[in-house]
């Protein structure tokens, strides 16, 4: 049975091929997820062909392929931009502006959370926390870092999308690759050009180890510690279980029952 033109087939399945045999033989089904991502690097989404022919090439059941791929949010079932435009929304990133942000790109894009401008060149996410606190509030492109964003630059950076403009992360690649671009990337296969751009790591995030070198800080030597002091003879009978399970001792001052003679 054939899931795509013939060409294509064949290229995917030397390519999923070359992913399986990453993985300790019998353990086959461990290239899953990247199988996954090689589909959406063809189809720009996770669709019923690209599960069919994952299942044939893992010899499992497509209901077991599509139980991963709806399982991971990285992995789209209905057609996604060329470019996925994420906001963090998590904690710091939110305070710090990132639901205003959102907004602001909802309305400038004129749609809502996981869907795509009509011209199918952008799709808008919400998202969890991306590791890039220390630059909040963060705007991923197709997962590369633009740091330390604002409803006006955020507002800038998807017209430049829109207007096929390259958009240059703050760290990593010189050029945000397109989403099929990423997702091939994911699945094990570099751009050898992009691979080694940039760095992951800026001032803010080695600001500790800077303040750390010039005041002459150590982590301290395990070995100057002892060995934890044994309770005390009797502090088992007087509470010590309860003590070690994080409540007062019965009885005692604050206690539960202490509590409970409050209450009368």
């Amino acid at each position: 049975m054939s899931f795509y033109d013939f060409e294509v087939e064949q290229k995917f399945r030397a390519e999923a091929a070359e992913i399986i045999a990453r993985y300790p033989q019998g353990h086959e089904r461990s290239a899953m997820i990247p199988l996954l991502h090689l589909v959406q690097s063809i189809d720009g989404y996770v669709t019923s062909n690209g599960i069919g022919l994952i299942a044939d090439i893992l010899n499992c059941q497509r209901a077991e392929v599509s139980a991963v791929a709806t399982f991971y949010t990285q992995f789209k079932r209905h057609p996604n931009g060329e470019y996925t435009v994420g906001v963090c929304t998590n904690a710091l990133c939110a305070v710090l502006g990132g639901d205003n942000i959102m907004e602001t790109l909802e309305k400038e894009l004129e749609v809502g959370n996981d869907e795509t401008t009509a011209d199918g060149k952008i799709t808008l996410e919400a998202l969890e926390c991306n590791a890039g606190c220390d630059y909040a509030p963060v705007v991923m492109v197709n997962w590369e870092f633009f740091d330390n964003q604002t409803p006006e630059s955020a507002v800038q950076l998807v017209r430049d999308i829109k207007a096929g403009k390259p958009v240059h992360p703050t760290r990593g690649s010189e050029a945000a690759p397109t989403f099929k671009e990423a997702s091939r990337i994911l699945a094990g296969f570099p751009n050898p050009e992009t691979a080694n751009q940039g760095v992951a790591a800026g001032p803010a995030s080695l600001w500790g180890l800077k303040v750390a070198e010039e005041q002459g800080m150590q982590a301290p030597d395990p070995g100057q510690f002892g060995e934890p002091e044994a309770a005390q003879a009797g502090d088992t009978a007087s509470g010590g279980a309860a003590n070690e399970a994080g409540k007062d001792p019965v009885g005692k001052e604050h206690s539960s029952a202490d509590h409970k003679e409050a209450d009368k």
